[in-house]
């Protein structure tokens, strides 16, 4: 008997085959820098550990499941070999073996995930709670307001526990809704412009109470300890106006979402390969994921499960505006929620198949 494997089967494995190398590879070839928050999370000098917080609740993630005491390379092919079967538990598309833009993205994707995850992070448990945000979009098991009402309840749990941001995302999701019921000739543009105008209200308004505005408080703050040592990076996003001011403040955020989401202004960075393919792969992404937003919006607002998977990866795109240091961060937290991006960017295929 011979055992038949579909093209795009088999383009998947040999992908994630080659991924497998590069996770390995990852720990000999990688700057000092990336490991700055392995680190922290492996040593906690600070003794940090706990529940609530990023960096305490991921410390005793990996003392409770004793990865702490593997080698890296090990964690990071254990931490990889989960991340893809979560991703071909979500399903593979009949053209993946095709070789399409979209495709493309996903194959340097699923290489970025073995270079990010090659080592005890974050991003690890934030690409975990993102699968089960899509899973529960997916399977379309529950009726869908209680869908929808589990997918908040996810949002505001993860903030409390482990990213704070996630609160915004769970707000910024919902003015996406509304937007998105309103008779607008571009709805597509119209919800990222409320949802931009929404970040940018809560940002004055919590600088009116505490003094300093949310972006002063995430991406300024950090970017002044990062001018020096081995922590510096040359692709710092800095406003170009100072956000001390409420206009400031207002034109960083949206500076913030061109650049992580739309990096026109990363082309400058030419002597820097690395950071070009970044840019080059984000351009590419958003452009190919605001096109599928609008042609899912386009196939009605009512009951549309998949439309909720938009909501909460575009929220996120414009929270990362707010709060990302540098373009390397943006690309490292995007592959946090790649489970995301991949269901989306099939959304209709994986339809089908239900």
């Amino acid at each position: 008997m011979i055992l038949k494997v579909k093209n795009s089967v088999f383009v998947f494995f040999l992908i994630t085959l080659s991924g497998f190398f590069v996770s390995i590879l990852s720990y000999y070839v990688l700057p000092g820098h990336f490991y700055n928050d392995t680190k922290t999370i492996i040593y906690d000098k600070y003794n940090e550990i706990g529940l609530v917080g990023s960096y305490p609740f991921t410390i005793w993630f990996y003392n409770v499941t004793g990865l702490r005491h593997f080698h890296f390379i090990l964690i990071g092919l254990i931490q990889y070999i989960i991340a893809m079967a979560m991703v071909y538990n979500l399903g593979i598309p009949e053209r993946f073996d095709k070789l399409t833009v979209k495709n493309f993205l996903v194959y340097l994707g699923v290489f970025m995930i073995a270079i990010f995850l090659s080592m005890p992070s974050k991003e690890f448990l934030n690409y975990i709670y993102i699968y089960i945000i899509v899973r529960l979009i997916q399977q379309k098991k529950r009726g869908y307001k209680t869908t929808v009402f589990f997918v908040f309840i996810l949002l505001l749990v993860f903030s409390y526990f482990f990213r704070p941001y996630y609160l915004l995302i769970a707000i910024v999701g919902i003015v996406f809704f509304i937007t998105s019921k309103i008779s607008f000739k571009n709805k597509k543009v119209a919800t990222i412009f409320y949802g931009l105008a929404m970040v940018i209200v809560m940002s004055l308004s919590y600088g009116a109470v505490k003094g300093k505005f949310i972006s002063q408080k995430t991406r300024e703050d950090l970017n002044e300890l990062r001018i020096s040592g081995d922590t510096a990076t040359n692709s710092a996003i800095v406003s170009p106006i100072s956000v001390d001011t409420w206009y400031g403040e207002s034109f960083g955020i949206v500076y913030g979402f061109f650049s992580v989401n739309f990096p026109l202004n990363g082309l400058k960075h030419l002597l820097s390969p690395q950071i070009i393919v970044f840019v080059i792969w984000q351009l590419l992404l958003f452009v190919i994921l605001f096109w599928r937003y609008g042609k899912c919006l386009r196939q009605g607002v009512n009951d549309n499960y998949e439309l909720w998977a938009f909501y909460v990866l575009f929220s996120f795109f414009i929270v990362q505006g707010v709060f990302e240091p540098d373009l390397g961060s943006a690309i490292r937290h995007k592959i946090g929620v790649f489970p995301l991006i991949y269901f989306v960017l099939y959304y209709d295929s994986f339809r089908k198949k239900v």
